[in-house]
């Protein structure tokens, strides 16, 4: 799998406060329109920054658009200060996983009952999250990713925690992809955390893009194969 993502940030997370930005699921249009390969998603959108009925459609149109190539990327929400600006109710970690909890149900509902229904049927969803108590135990229900981060040690543990929440559930922890995000591209800090369960890996990388890095990438992916 080959795949690029944005993020879904009303306000840059990091840096310039001030800075650029762009409507999140308006611009992945816009990539599944310029690409014609690769998988296409958002890491991950805010569940409570959209009704779930609405986002399912949003996410199947995107889907359309791409003939199939969509992966929707979706998690709690963390972010306060961008909440305030927006005017969005922050509320506790509990509140906003249980409106998680809550929407995924109907999202996969609505692509069952509107029309057109999706091209590709169901669409993956990437579930992106760390908490041990909760957040791991949703997981272990609806996802077909789990994205978590590094480094090595972290992200070992993160997936015996799925894992066991995997056996609580009567799941079995093999149908869960395991995505990991990094902000590094070097082989000697991708190979052990592929070496530890990560089939996906996610490389954060940061305007101005160097290709370079993706080139690299490449010839590393190619390279387990």
């Amino acid at each position: 799998m080959t795949d690029v993502w944005n993020y879904d940030y009303f306000v840059p997370p990091y840096g310039n406060r001030k800075g650029n930005r762009f409507e999140a699921w308006t611009l992945l249009s816009a990539i599944a329109t310029l690409t014609s390969r690769v998988e296409v998603g958002c890491l991950v959108t805010c569940n409570s920054y959209r009704n779930p009925n609405l986002l399912a459609t949003m996410a199947k149109t995107v889907d359309h658009i791409s003939r199939g190539r969509l992966i929707l990327g979706i998690g709690a929400g963390w972010f306060e200060r961008e909440c305030r600006e927006y005017g969005y109710t922050f509320g506790t970690a509990r509140e906003r996983l249980r409106a998680l909890s809550k929407a995924l149900p109907q999202i996969k509902r609505r692509w069952q009952v509107e029309l057109p229904r999706p091209v590709r049927n169901p669409i993956p969803i990437l579930i992106g999250g760390e908490g041990e108590q909760v957040m791991l135990r949703l997981m272990a229900q609806p996802a077909d990713i789990w994205n978590g981060f590094g480094p090595t040690q972290h992200y070992r543990h993160k997936c015996a925690v799925l894992d066991r929440w995997c056996a609580e559930v009567g799941r079995n922890p093999a149908e869960i992809e395991r995505s990991v995000m990094t902000p590094t591209h070097t082989a000697r800090t991708l190979d052990p955390l592929v070496e530890v369960g990560a089939s996906h890996v996610i490389v954060n990388l940061r305007a101005p893009w160097k290709f370079g890095a993706v080139e690299k990438l490449v010839r590393w992916r190619d390279s387990w194969r």
